[in-house]
């Protein structure tokens, strides 16, 4: 009886020590922030200022006077509308 318990656990301590347990990887978590409630709206800025207004340009030279007619006076009519 003795060497039968002798001999019952030291087999279950080899097959126990046989086993392979699993390698825990524990990795740390980072914190993440979390935002607050918004808070009061800023005051309001101010108005730019506006800007200096550009001076008037120079006026254009006048045209040379048409010559004159002979007296003959050609009128075109315009085109008929398209038919539909």
């Amino acid at each position: 009886m003795k060497h039968s318990i002798l001999s019952t656990s030291l087999l279950a301590v080899l097959l126990l020590a046989g086993c392979d347990r699993p390698v825990v990887n524990v990795t740390p978590t980072t914190p993440v922030a979390v935002p607050g409630p918004a808070g009061p709206q800023g005051a309001t800025g101010s108005t730019g200022s506006t800007g200096a207004t550009g001076d008037t340009g120079a006026t254009g030279d006048t045209g040379r006077t048409g010559r004159p007619g002979s007296g003959t006076t050609v009128i075109v009519p315009p085109a008929p509308p398209p038919e539909r």
